[in-house]
């Protein structure tokens, strides 16, 4: 799947008038990763950056990602800390418009373009150079400030441990600062492939998988005993498995290497910010529902604890606790494609709710906050001086359940009566994270229109992470979970991205429209996107 994208950057209390940026399509068969057009004013470097600059970020399930992102610099002097509360109001339909005021005396916009997943080969080799640097050229023309590129795990350090290939990076990156871009780059620890709109795979390291022959535990485990390749456990983040290293250790490493190799682009501030992958699809959570095991939505997914080392945590907590029968899974909690009110655990009234139910929804919710504070602090070390940001993913079926069946079994402990984003949104500003959310284009009259069994509400889940995020004063990126063309899908992207009755004017930092497709080029369809990004940048229309 070849990924473009573009984003949107803002600073201080400026109305924000968002920039656009778009990203190349597949450029060769060979699995690589995606770079995704951004838009920035000026790149801080200093660690709190992300409490004086906002990005905005949205995926899309398709061919190449395009990324939108806008800056704002305003020249008034602003506090650190309410860099999310100024921004403007773009046009939404014909009602919604009210751009900046004329306080604003200056407004920096830059960008930066995603490009695709596989622009560089399982060799580490550069695909196509001349054809990147066409389009990339194209993509400056329109006022494009960078690009976003994953570095993939399993081609960097695909056959030995510690034994780094950059070279296809290096030569990537070269030509994005020869074009005078800006690079936003992704750590992704997870495979690439196997869900919806893939076509590349990118395994973990060969090293890795082959560790994982004799030592199957490595991976994530459901209660039927099935692995997922797609990243490994946290159980194992404190575990020496990984040929003498724990997986944190490996992790860092590589983040450290990275740094060191790419020193030049980091002094010269080519490299704005580094995404930090924290599971499968680099998102924050469980894989509890993989296609690969005959999920399908909107089916609840299953719980993703049954290693032998997350077992074993579960059963020290529970002794802890004093209740040592505690110390299993859910034994009624259903299948990747039940709904909650098939299971026992999820039902209404069900278990869930009960003593052992809320003990083992906080063991496997904390374990999964605990990955993400661990790697973090390990990134902030790696990339002192750098803004990072890790990616949450929007489970927005079963929303409008007691339960919330589908986020329990990912990790999100948010049952109506609990609100389960908080935790989460506290440790991303314990480590100065700005915060990649999606499915801001999606419309919860669509979902009820399309699987009314689902009881989705997308619209209500977005803005409850927003705020959880803005109450605690973290910038917020969003991605479209959704290939989106039409006026009434961007129109709910503004919305989102610029509330219009917010008191404080709070707004999203950045945004990501995925992807960059066939599709997104015809005529119709780029006139469309074309005024979304003026509109996005406050720009009449």
């Amino acid at each position: 799947m070849a990924i473009c994208s573009a984003q949107l950057f803002k600073i201080g209390r400026g109305r924000g008038i968002p920039y656009t940026a778009v990203s190349m399509a597949s450029l060769s068969a060979c699995a690589t990763p995606f770079v995704s057009s951004t838009l920035s004013s000026r790149f801080s470097r200093s660690r709190e950056c992300h409490s004086s600059c906002c990005f905005k970020g949205v995926p899309v399930i398709s061919n190449a990602r395009v990324r939108i992102s806008v800056m704002v610099r305003d020249t008034r002097e602003k506090s650190r800390n309410h860099c999310l509360m100024d921004d403007a109001v773009a046009t939404v339909d014909n009602e919604q418009v009210s751009d900046s005021p004329p306080k604003l005396l200056e407004r920096d916009f830059n960008g930066t373009p995603y490009v695709p997943l596989n622009v560089i080969n399982m060799n580490c080799e550069l695909a196509e150079p001349d054809k990147l640097i066409n389009q990339l050229t194209i993509l400056k023309s329109v006022n494009i400030d960078g690009v976003m590129v994953d570095c993939w795990w399993g081609i960097v350090e695909a056959h030995n441990p510690q034994e780094y290939n950059w070279s296809g990076y290096k030569e990537l990156f070269q030509i994005v600062r020869n074009l005078k871009l800006k690079l936003q780059v992704v750590m992704s620890f997870h495979e690439c492939g196997g869900n919806v709109g893939d076509d590349v795979h990118i395994a973990l390291p060969n090293w890795v998988m082959e560790i994982g022959k004799t030592n199957p535990d490595i991976f994530f485990t459901d209660r039927e005993g099935r692995r997922n390749t797609e990243c490994l456990t946290w159980g194992i983040d404190k575990e020496r498995v990984l040929r003498g290293r724990t997986a944190v250790e490996v992790y860092f490493d590589y983040m450290r290497s990275f740094r060191v190799e790419f020193d030049e682009f980091f002094e010269n501030e080519i490299i704005s910010e580094i995404e930090v992958g924290l599971g499968p699809c680099g998102e924050l959570r469980y894989p509890s529902y993989p296609a690969k095991h005959g999920w399908k939505y909107p089916g609840i997914g299953e719980f993703q604890c049954y290693d032998r080392y997350l077992m074993k945590s579960l059963k020290l907590a529970a002794e802890v606790r004093g209740h040592s029968f505690w110390g299993r899974g859910p034994d009624n909690a259903g299948s990747y494609n039940s709904q909650p009110h098939d299971a026992g655990f999820f039902c209404d009234g069900g278990e869930y709710d009960s003593y052992y139910g809320r003990f083992f929804l906080n063991w496997y919710s904390q374990s999964l906050v605990d990955h993400g504070d661990r790697v973090l602090a390990l990134a902030n070390l790696a990339f002192e001086g750098t803004c990072i940001a890790a990616k949450l993913s929007g489970i927005h079926w079963w929303y409008k359940t007691a339960s919330h069946a589908a986020e329990l079994t990912a990790g999100f402990y948010n049952p109506c009566n609990r609100d389960g984003y908080a935790k989460i949104a506290a440790m991303l500003k314990k480590h100065g994270a700005a915060l990649n959310f999606t499915c801001v284009e999606l419309r919860t009259l669509d979902q009820h229109e399309g699987f009314p069994e689902a009881l989705a509400d997308p619209e209500g889940l977005v803005w409850q992470v927003l705020n959880d995020a803005w109450d605690v004063n973290i910038p917020v990126a969003s991605e479209n979970a959704l290939p989106c063309h039409d006026r009434e899908g961007y129109n709910k992207i503004l919305e989102n991205a610029k509330p219009l009755n917010d008191p404080d004017g709070r707004h999203l930092s950045a945004f990501t429209y995925l992807r960059l497709s066939p599709c997104l080029m015809e005529k119709m369809h780029l006139l469309e996107f074309e005024r979304f990004v003026k509109r996005m940048h406050g720009e009449a229309v």
